[in-house]
């Protein structure tokens, strides 16, 4: 049975990290709005070493982002030991991951793809884009800023499926 007194600020700080995975995932979503926005990349200043630690070992490391994902469900959402706060807020940021997923995936298959920095695809594709990073990066910080307060992130869909991965 998982541990659901009140949390610690150690606590709340470690339920933000899982939140970078999916700021990292998404960010490929973001170049035409950073394009026309530039000041918007100071944003992800804060990540800027995570991002290129993880971008390297994602070079050189086969499926890595896959490792990350199943080592944090495995170790952490799976693991009764680690109080349920923790636990709620790993695997939130998961599904937020999954979701980036099935979106690149969906966009491959009806052809709009983006390549490096430039988008090659009309007007509808641009607005997909967009709007998937900014409901990825919406959801995120929500969720950072819930967890440092100490509460749950209620996400439609995606939170209630965490609760239930998450019971005990």
């Amino acid at each position: 049975m998982a541990w659901r007194g009140s949390t610690t600020i150690q606590h709340r700080l470690l339920s933000c990290l899982p939140y970078v995975l999916p700021l990292i995932e998404v960010r490929q979503f973001g170049d035409l709005l950073f394009s026309q926005f530039p000041f918007l990349e100071f944003l992800y200043l804060p990540f800027s070493p995570v991002i290129l630690l993880y971008a390297y070992l994602n070079q050189f490391i086969p499926f890595f982002d896959f490792i990350v994902f199943f080592a944090l469900y495995l170790l952490v959402v799976r693991n009764e030991k680690i109080q349920h706060f923790i636990r709620f807020h790993t695997l939130q940021a998961l599904l937020l991951s999954i979701f980036i997923y099935l979106c690149t995936a969906v966009l491959q298959l009806i052809g709009i793809v983006q390549q490096g920095a430039s988008l090659s695809v009309p007007l509808f594709g641009n607005v997909i884009f967009t709007l998937i990073f900014l409901a990825v990066v919406a959801a995120s910080i929500y969720s950072i800023v819930q967890a440092v307060r100490g509460l749950y992130a209620e996400i439609p869909l995606i939170s209630q499926a965490a609760y239930t991965g998450t019971r005990d």
